[in-house]
């Protein structure tokens, strides 16, 4: 990671559940091999929520995807261009003999910047290629499949969020917390 890395995750005050907060460094790995991420935009006071394969570039500090040249997102990012970025990976479900206490494995970011449509061919070309990488590691273009034709680079809009803070947290415990004033699960429900 650079040295002059310039995010810092959320002050630890504003982290409600402090001991699942991680660091800068462990957000930026994380969100380097996370596999779909999800964009909040709006249009005016509508919410829109989108899944999306993402690549996440630690040395601009930037995540990027891509879209339909013309449609909702870009609609959306034109009016809006400010957004929240989450992605989060989960394991096992967690039960407890207190209510308030069931949970689930989980690790998860959440990134507030600005996107911008990339409009620089050569810009977009290179992040196109490198999200192909992050999914396809090992595949090269003009080997195992065509290149980016021109054609299909401007049919697609090409974005980037700036990323302006970010927090991650992880919850990887084995069992979620239990009352020693009630009876305890049976074994099978904590395995």
């Amino acid at each position: 990671m650079p040295k002059d890395y310039r995010l810092e995750a959320e002050p630890m005050e504003q982290i409600r559940r402090r001991e699942h907060a991680q660091d800068a460094a462990w957000i930026s790995a994380f969100l380097q091999q996370a596999q779909v991420g999800y964009l909040a935009s709006r249009w005016d006071e509508q919410p829109f929520i989108t899944p999306l394969t993402f690549w996440f570039s630690p040395e601009k500090q930037e995540i990027y995807f891509h879209t339909n040249l013309v449609g909702r997102m870009r609609a959306n990012l034109e009016r809006h261009p400010k957004v929240c970025f989450t992605a989060v990976r989960t394991g096992r479900l967690l039960p407890s003999n207190v209510a308030l206490e069931f949970s689930i494995q989980y690790e998860s970011v959440v990134a507030f910047g600005t996107a911008h449509v990339l409009t620089d061919e050569k810009e977009a070309r290179r992040v196109l290629y490198g999200l192909i990488e992050k999914y396809f590691p090992g595949m090269v273009a003009g080997d195992q499949y065509r290149p980016i034709t021109e054609g299909e680079l401007k049919r697609t809009a090409v974005y980037a969020v700036s990323v302006e803070r970010w927090s991650g947290k992880r919850n990887w415990a084995n069992q979620a917390d239990q009352s020693e004033d009630w009876p305890p699960l049976p074994p099978e429900w904590l395995a």
